[in-house]
């Protein structure tokens, strides 16, 4: 499970998250934030089975994965 202000896959809603990938960007290099398409490619390519976001209150979601 990764718990985080991930981004909209379009990265055009959550102008928290956006703001702090810019902030990441600011402060490291390549740094960014990442979208739920981004993080449930990422757990397929680490062997999870099925993943899915779940949008919770505020900007924050998380990505379930089951391997």
């Amino acid at each position: 499970m990764v718990y985080e202000s991930i981004l909209d896959d379009d990265r055009s809603e959550n102008a928290f998250g956006l703001l702090m990938s810019l902030n990441r960007l600011i402060e490291t290099p390549g740094g960014f934030d990442y979208s739920g398409a981004d993080c449930s490619g990422w757990m397929k390519e680490a062997g999870f089975s099925r993943t899915r976001v779940e949008h919770l209150v505020g900007p924050d979601s998380m990505v379930i994965g089951i391997k």
